[in-house]
């Protein structure tokens, strides 16, 4: 079965920092494009950025930029969301998709998606 597993979200406090990973069970993602979406309860779903298979990184949210990192080990078939400074308003639900070699433009774009990993942020 082909799926991803992201793994990584808590509850920190403002300011602070978490690594997300999503990993590939069952199929190797080292020729896809994995994006990071995230989405709060009530609001809609936010692209927070992208790596291709060539680990080139291009961000959807201004929000994120200097903040967040987007980084790739393909010998342990995982990607990594590398998130600093943490702030209340990043609190969501975090999750990864696939899709071929480049990143897409928006979440339909992308052809697999884990189940996500919970991120609370606290004043």
């Amino acid at each position: 079965q082909l799926r991803l597993v992201e793994t990584g979200g808590a509850l920190v406090p403002s300011g602070g920092f978490l690594r997300l990973s999503c990993r590939g069970s069952g199929f190797s993602l080292q020729d896809d494009a994995i994006a990071w979406f995230r989405q709060a309860p009530g609001q809609r779903r936010e692209g927070v950025g992208c790596i291709n298979s060539s680990r080139d990184v291009k961000f959807y949210a201004d929000s994120v930029k200097g903040r967040f990192t987007i980084s790739r080990d393909n010998a342990r078939n995982r990607v990594y969301l590398q998130m600093n400074n943490l702030q209340p308003e990043d609190t969501a639900l975090y999750s990864c998709g696939a899709r071929n070699y480049v990143c897409g433009d928006k979440y339909d774009d992308y052809d697999y998606w884990g189940e996500g990993t919970q991120v609370t942020v606290f004043t």
